[in-house]
């Protein structure tokens, strides 16, 4: 097994088959946004056709042990897994930091921590879960839940630890055995979390970790005709080759993809509570799907609102995310960095006004947190998603132009209202078109309610009994009143 000094940390930059530790011929370098330009973080082995032959065919293989044991002897293991992540937490926390460039105290204090959530709360619930049982026509009815088989995950490039915990925890639990393919931007957290599996008792060929270049060993994975499952998380682009290979061999795939995000603000709302979250949908560099990107306020407070809004705004201290003094990180790629200021020049050419920031930051991977106000709404700063540090602002007249402005984009993944007014709050949130509608918060859920997109940002959904049912091939059983044992 090769492996990486990462922060002191010794993380593994193999692939992990069949429960043992696999090199490549060829690798790919993951560095670090804090220090793009010094020494890589590791060289990651590079799988290619031949790794995802093997990975499919380990995971096929363990499906015969792994998918045969009951739910307590699964949820067991996953228990134990729980248990080494919340033991390793602060390692894991700055394997992730560096690599992917999140802020480290939250990566500490609540994402780390949340993966462990995830393979507990999947655990119980698939102990908890009773065969549906009833009779109707003379006939003993049963909805038995089976295992669908191997399951392939593919993880997106920010937050990969907790993203991917939130995906692979339901897989495993339903009795799946899983290959892993993270994103090539940010890899070294899955192979800490393919490590502590192994710790954790899985048998061999249950957890499959293959690295390397979605184009190569990630097309190889979602087109195997052994795969039974597949679950994404990323862009719509993305989605689409997915799911050409996914129905070309009739296999359920879900989609978690983009967001743009409306964050509606009423006149009667707490101003400053509503500013305040305004200005930290730039944390983690704006690169999270489930931002608020577009604010949209009530006209007659439109300058109270941004008064407040900048105020906040000027407060954010780029920085180190090692650094407890730092809120907005380093973005996870120069040339995502790029892209995103592409969005902002060609915003400007358009005759779109940048309110505030719009630039790269000399020396270092940030982009100044930058406001726009577009000239219309069918700018591409408004109809498109720029995943960075990057938020519109419009204004609307009354609550029907302010729902007919929330919808008006092709993506739907979550929306945020701030109102004082319990009523408005219930019409509005109902009027919606999106998966997931916060009011006066943001970013707090219950891990058992569904969570998943409208339009092009996604498609199925996670969480609960939903993931569980993804994950599972459902089977009823119906025996006549009368057989005799």
């Amino acid at each position: 097994m090769r492996t990486a000094q990462v922060g002191g940390i010794e993380v593994p930059v193999d692939h992990f088959i069949g429960g043992a530790w696999v090199g490549s011929p060829t690798t790919f370098e993951t560095r670090s946004p804090m220090d793009w330009d010094g020494d890589a973080l590791a060289d990651v082995a590079r799988g290619d056709a031949t790794t995802a032959d093997a990975a499919v065919a380990a995971a096929v293989e363990g499906f015969n042990e792994w998918g045969s044991w009951r739910p307590h002897e699964r949820a067991e293991v996953l228990h134990r897994l729980a248990d080494l992540i919340e033991a390793n937490n602060d390692e894991i926390a700055m394997v992730e930091t560096l690599d992917m460039g999140f802020m480290y105290e939250s990566m500490r204090q609540r994402l780390v921590a949340r993966g462990a959530v995830n393979f507990r709360l999947y655990a119980d619930l698939i102990v908890e879960h009773e065969e549906r049982r009833w009779d109707a026509k003379n006939m003993d009815n049963t909805v038995q839940r089976m295992p669908a088989g191997p399951a392939v995950v593919i993880t997106p490039w920010n937050a990969p630890f907790m993203l991917s915990t939130w995906k692979l925890a339901p897989a495993l639990a339903s009795g799946n055995t899983i290959i892993h393919k993270p994103a090539e931007w940010s890899p070294l957290s899955a192979a800490l979390l393919a490590k502590l599996a192994h710790e954790a008792g899985m048998p061999p060929g249950t957890w499959n970790l293959a690295q390397g270049i979605g184009e190569e060993v990630g097309a190889a994975l979602v087109a195997d005709r052994r795969v039974r499952r597949i679950t994404f998380t990323g862009s719509p682009g993305t989605a689409k080759h997915i799911g050409k290979a996914a129905a070309e061999n009739i296999v359920p795939f879900t989609a978690e993809l983009g967001g743009k995000g409306p964050l509606v603000v009423f006149a009667d709302a707490d101003l400053d509570a509503a500013a305040h979250r305004a200005a930290w949908q730039f944390d983690d560099s704006g690169q999270v799907c489930l931002a608020g990107t577009r604010l949209l306020v009530e006209e007659s407070v439109r300058d109270e609102f941004l008064e407040k809004f900048h105020a906040h705004a000027d407060a954010l201290v780029l920085g180190d995310p090692r650094d407890d003094g730092t809120d907005v990180a380093p973005m996870v790629h120069p040339e995502h960095r790029d892209n995103v200021h592409g969005f902002v020049e060609r915003a400007r050419s358009a005759g779109d006004t940048v309110v505030r920031g719009g630039n790269k930051v000399d020396g270092s991977l940030h982009y100044e947190p930058t406001l726009i106000e577009p000239r219309s709404n069918d700018s591409e700063v408004v109809q498109q998603e720029i995943f960075g540090p990057v938020l519109t602002f419009q204004t609307f007249a009354d609550e029907a132009e302010a729902i007919r402005l929330a919808n008006s984009t092709a993506y739907g993944l979550s929306a945020m209202v701030w109102t004082t007014s319990r009523d408005r709050a219930e019409r509005v949130g109902r009027a919606l078109r999106t998966g997931l509608v916060w009011v006066n918060t943001f970013l707090v859920r219950d891990l058992t309610a569904p969570f998943g997109g409208c339009g092009i940002s996604g498609i199925g959904r996670e969480g609960g009994d939903w993931a569980l049912d993804f994950h599972s091939d459902i089977k009823t059983l119906m025996i006549l009143d009368d057989t005799t044992s």
